[in-house]
């Protein structure tokens, strides 16, 4: 019984041993396949059992190259695609005839390529694509400080574009017991704030003095809403929270037409004030007559 369990176990021995080999070699010319290089392969040994396939090599896969040369023509066609690309196309010009601007503006009509590089050379001038999408292309004969201006022009402008991105809320918590310097120090933080297009959420808890009027609250946020005219409205008004103990209003910086009608009333009550002024002046010269 006990031989024959010894000759079992040298049996799966023998086996493995096989089964290992096997399996390296032929891990082996995978890899020799895969980096092209051609290899003769020994016959494998006779099996005593069918042997299970061999793992696939993780290392293995193709992947894709991190930049090649068409992602760089891609890019650079995108660049010119972007409205803020302005530069000299030079004596490439791809199309046969082209609609041609001089440095000064002026419409010098449908004009062949080489008529355009002849008037370049002639005038030491560039070129520039305006709108290719017109028919035929429009170009522009510019110089080289002509081009640079209009390159800073253009960036100014990409500057200026408003940005579009959600709008941050900055919160701000005190009690109503707090004095005067240190509301003016918050007072100033909102108005920076608002300036930086911000919403500020204000949240005043009530004091624990028993004296304290029962509208303190509103008038403090009435006091920081004044020291900002023309700057900010509420976008939510103050409204009672935590059961009462607190009260919480939300600061929004004005739009640009609520700017201008604020600016408009400003100047409104400027010129009556000064109406009523001369005519007062003018009732008493007459009482004086």
């Amino acid at each position: 019984m006990q031989l024959k369990k010894s000759k079992y176990n040298l049996m799966a021995a023998l086996f493995l041993n096989r089964l290992t080999l096997q399996t390296i070699k032929t891990e082996s010319n995978c890899i020799r396949r895969c980096f092209g290089k051609h290899i003769v392969q020994k016959s494998a040994p006779a099996q005593l059992f069918p042997t299970a396939s061999p793992p696939r090599l993780s290392f293995l896969i193709h992947t894709k190259a991190f930049s090649t040369v068409q992602d760089i023509q891609d890019e650079r066609k995108k660049k010119k695609k972007d409205g803020t690309t302005f530069s000299n196309t030079g004596r490439k010009i791809s199309e046969r005839i082209i609609h041609v601007l001089d440095e000064k503006g002026n419409d010098l009509g449908n004009m062949h390529r080489a008529d355009v590089i002849r008037l370049m050379d002639e005038r030491d001038l560039r070129l520039v694509q305006r709108n290719p999408s017109a028919e035929p292309p429009e170009y522009q004969l510019m110089t080289g400080v002509q081009i640079h201006e209009e390159r800073l022009r253009l960036r100014e402008r990409e500057k200026a574009r408003p940005k579009i991105g959600p709008t941050l809320t900055k919160e701000l918590t005190f009690s109503s017991n707090i004095g005067q310097h240190d509301l003016d120090t918050k007072s100033k933080q909102i108005r920076q704030w608002i300036e930086k297009k911000y919403k500020v959420q204000i949240t005043i808890k009530k004091g624990k003095n028993a004296d304290e009027p029962e509208n303190k609250m509103e008038e403090i946020f009435n006091q920081i809403l004044q020291a900002m005219p023309g700057m900010a409205t509420f976008s939510s008004k103050p409204q009672p929270i935590r059961g009462g103990k607190a009260l919480m209003c939300v600061l929004r910086p004005l739009t640009t037409k609520e700017e201008n009608e604020y600016t408009e009333t400003q100047e409104t009550q400027k010129k009556d004030t000064l109406n009523k002024g001369n005519g007062n002046d003018k009732e008493s010269n007459v009482v004086q007559l």
